[in-house]
């Protein structure tokens, strides 16, 4: 065996060493300091193995030293935990009329974070330039560079083909039918980039930040549209083209000759989203144009106003109830601008899901307000993100590149 030979075998094998390292970080994740030995006790893996092991994830950043633990006698060993701040992650929210970006660490912590006015209708080029462009704003601001990102997570108010990250066939975002997002944002910032349905990424924010405990949630967003995302035993379900959660175009019974902007009758879209209570409102003789518009006079005492927002909030429970029966969720969410601050909206949801599904299913579920608010996406973007590069496969391969490098 030659020099050349023998040095390969070696580096061959010492990759080879590495391959549940990704494995062993998962135990680090929770941010708990522990020690060699402690993890070789939890892993039943030999000291030297997990040492070695350690001592990649620290090369990486990704791991640091955390103090020392008390000693029997002797020198005390020193604790490992996971490094929040060794890498950063854009968060992106794309609305129909804004974008959010945020710079967070891998714990999800946000580091900066800036609102911009912004139509979706412009196309994807303005929006993402604008993205990219704000996103190296907030690094420096920061004090940090492009070179430690992590990768990016974009949430888009449409359907979006998770696979690719292609938008499928929006309906309030021309120019942007299978417009190739990854790739169009690798050009300027050569990192993991990871697309998802606006309210998905909301679910995820929601659950990871405030409701950590419950793996069944149902998240709605109530805004120009209506839309939710859902949590099922722990995991996002996207459904097989990645349409799961369209609720508003469930047809409701009281909306039969009422036309939704999809074509279709009686969608809840079209009885219960912000424009559509605006619309109702203008008909009545209020001066109201857009959902906003609603909430004022709601928080001024309209009774006109209130009875609006309890009945969409009772078309909304109608459609829940289906959905408490089917999925049976411990908690419902409701966000969005039309329910983050909705409580007549809220209110008229409560009363029927209550009264229309079974006794059992609604036990224990609790029918909250959004407590993310407006930081729900660009905290659910992150949480795409750090799922996806801290997963065992991506960290045993980013370990494995580093030694082959």
């Amino acid at each position: 065996m030659t020099q050349a030979t023998g040095k390969q075998a070696a580096k061959d094998a010492d990759v080879g060493s590495l391959s549940r390292a990704g494995d062993l970080f998962q135990l680090l994740r929770d941010g708990k300091a522990r020690t060699r030995a402690e993890l070789a006790l939890t892993t039943g893996l030999a000291r030297s193995t997990v040492a070695s092991r350690i001592d990649a994830l620290m090369a990486s950043g990704l791991v640091g030293p955390a103090g020392e633990a008390l000693s029997s006698g002797g020198r005390p060993p020193s604790r490992f935990a996971f490094n929040p701040s060794a890498r950063l992650v854009l968060a992106v929210d794309v609305g129909a009329t804004h974008v959010i970006v945020a710079v967070t660490d891998l714990g999800g912590k946000i580091l900066a974070e800036h609102r911009l006015a912004q139509q979706v209708a412009e196309g994807p080029e303005a929006v993402l330039d604008r993205v990219v462009a704000q996103g190296k704003e907030l690094l420096a601001s920061v004090g940090r560079s492009v070179g430690e990102l992590a990768g990016i997570g974009i949430g888009l108010p449409g359907p979006v083909e998770h696979d690719t990250g292609k938008p499928v066939k929006p309906p309030i975002m021309p120019g942007w039918d299978g417009f190739d997002v990854v790739s169009y944002v690798q050009r300027s910032l050569p990192v993991h980039v990871l697309v998802d349905n606006d309210v998905n990424i909301m679910a995820l924010g929601e659950q990871t930040a405030h409701w950590p405990g419950h793996g069944n949630l149902f998240f709605v967003k109530v805004a120009t549209g209506v839309g939710s995302g859902i949590i099922s035993s722990g995991e996002l379900q996207r459904g097989a083209n990645g349409t799961a959660g369209d609720l508003g175009h469930v047809q409701v019974a009281r909306g039969g000759d009422v036309l939704c902007a999809c074509g279709n009758y009686g969608c809840l879209e079209a009885l219960a989203s912000g424009p559509a209570v605006a619309r109702f409102l203008q008909g009545q003789g209020l001066d109201v144009a857009k959902g906003a518009d609603v909430l004022r006079l709601a928080a001024d005492g309209n009774l006109q106003a209130i009875q609006a927002l309890r009945q969409a909030g009772r078309d909304i429970g109608e459609v829940l109830a289906t959905v408490v029966n089917l999925l049976n969720p411990s908690v419902i969410v409701v966000g969005g601008s039309m329910g983050e601050t909705g409580e007549h909206l809220v209110a008229g949801i409560r009363e029927v899901v209550y009264r229309r599904s079974p006794p059992l299913a609604t036990s224990h579920l609790r029918i909250s307000v959004s407590r993310a608010g407006a930081q729900a996406a660009v905290l659910g973007a992150s949480q795409l993100v750090t799922r996806h590069v801290l997963s065992p496969a991506v960290i045993e391969a980013t370990l494995a590149g580093a030694m082959a490098g």
